[in-house]
């Protein structure tokens, strides 16, 4: 069974990926930031790691950097909720600034339970090959 880390300080959030993914059979380990995912996987294995870009505390781009840094085999999947570049707007492209700190993967929020499942699929396949020139946005 698949051990998925969900790093995300929104409760709801974090509820909601938990049940999906422990309805298909993942084994789900939720925090609710970057200092207690770090102690999750200094604990604990891991087959993929979802953290979220925004948080509290640690913020995601650290904590995406850090998380990479210390399990760099593990697929990281980013996930934002906030604004992003785009042709009108001057803004920042967050998620491709994670995939540059070394996310495999990024969703942005909201997400179909069928991207999410999708996303963590092809990173479980695809752990360990290429990822550098595989990295991608997921829709």
């Amino acid at each position: 069974m698949p051990r998925i880390l969900v790093v995300d300080d929104d409760p709801m959030v974090g509820a909601t990926i938990e049940v999906l993914l422990q309805r298909q059979g993942f084994d789900v380990t939720l925090t609710d930031g970057g200092e207690a995912g770090l102690a999750a996987l200094e604990a604990q294995t891991f087959d993929v790691m979802l953290v979220d870009i925004f948080m509290p505390h640690m913020r995601g781009f650290e904590s995406i950097r850090i998380f990479h840094e210390r399990a760099p085999a593990i697929p990281l999947i980013a996930m934002s909720g906030y604004a992003f570049a785009s042709s009108a707007s001057p803004s920042p492209d967050f998620l491709r600034m994670a995939l540059e700190l070394g996310a495999m993967r990024c969703l942005r929020k909201p997400f179909t339970p069928e991207a999410l499942l999708t996303t963590i699929r092809e990173c479980l396949a695809g752990s360990g090959d290429s990822a550098e020139k595989d990295k991608k946005e997921a829709p």
